[in-house]
């Protein structure tokens, strides 16, 4: 049942400082929006709890794409045709502008930002996997001032994050000092565009011959919130690429999997499908 728009109230201060004061005042109250394609869909399914709505679309203080000599900074309110046009990202981080093309259809991409896909905390979302395969980190500002969470850290449980009700998230920041690895993102759905994932992967490898050095995996859709696969990180780094390794590695990602049954796929053909892509990375290594 669709719901009732005179049931909600939206308000939207002309400037990030008058956002944070209400959030200030009014901790648990407003519920911040930005591109509202996620609030959109909850308000169609008469599920949208929150009555009392905040919007962040017009800031442009949460817009921008700052690149710097040692990093790139994106804004909370950098919309998907923001990232996937951006020059620098799609050289430097072609797996992210390769997740922004992902996101739904052109006007989704238009309208949902990068800080939305994160905090809505889907453990489908597409971008999650890839910032925690870049390790990036999270910039989160309130009236008391800013605060950095590696991302890999920001995800507590289903749709729980490490936001506290008065802050919202500022910035992403991502290395650029990872032009040695090598990357890989595959994501398996329905359908080829306009999906949600049934399980995808993202993934960096730092090789030091045929020994990996560093690796890093982020999955979506194998537990209830975006996760790094640190077992099969454990299970890799520092090895050569053998048939027993790889063995080891399929073997972590299916012990560490915690994946759901629902419409979209089952748990155990989730498990199975992610380490079938993590081995496909490795054979490109």
């Amino acid at each position: 049942m669709r719901s009732n728009v005179t049931q909600y109230d939206l308000i939207a201060p002309k400037s990030l400082d008058a956002v944070l004061q209400i959030l200030a005042d009014s901790p648990d109250r407003y519920t911040p929006i930005a591109g509202g394609t996620e609030l959109m869909v909850g308000l169609g399914a008469g599920r949208l709890q929150s009555k009392k709505l905040i919007s962040l679309w017009h800031l442009e203080e949460l817009r921008f794409i700052e690149v710097t000599p040692d990093a790139i900074i994106i804004g909370a309110g950098t919309t998907f045709t923001d990232i996937r046009r951006h020059p620098v990202i799609a050289e430097e981080f072609s797996i992210l502008a390769q997740a922004a093309s992902w996101t739904g259809s052109i006007a989704n991409q238009n309208r949902g930002t990068l800080g939305g896909n994160i905090v809505n905390a889907s453990p489908a979302a597409d971008s999650p996997p890839v910032l925690l395969a870049y390790d990036a980190d999270l910039t989160l500002i309130s009236t008391q001032g800013a605060r950095t969470v590696p991302y890999r850290d920001f995800h507590l449980a289903y749709k729980e994050t490490a936001l506290e009700p008065y802050e919202l998230l500022n910035s992403i920041t991502i290395s650029r000092n990872l032009s040695s690895y090598k990357t890989y993102i595959r994501k398996v759905g329905t359908r080829n565009a306009q999906a949600i994932s049934k399980v995808a992967i993202a993934a960096l490898a730092r090789m030091n011959g045929n020994q990996i050095e560093d690796i890093r995996i982020g999955a979506a859709s194998l537990r209830e919130y975006p996760t790094r696969l640190a077992a099969a990180e454990r299970a890799l780094t520092g090895k050569t690429i053998t048939p027993e390794v790889i063995a080891a590695a399929r073997a972590a990602v299916l012990n560490e999997a915690r994946p759901i049954d629902d419409i979209r796929s089952t748990a155990k053909y989730r498990a199975f499908v992610a380490a079938n892509l993590l081995e496909e990375f490795l054979h490109t290594l």
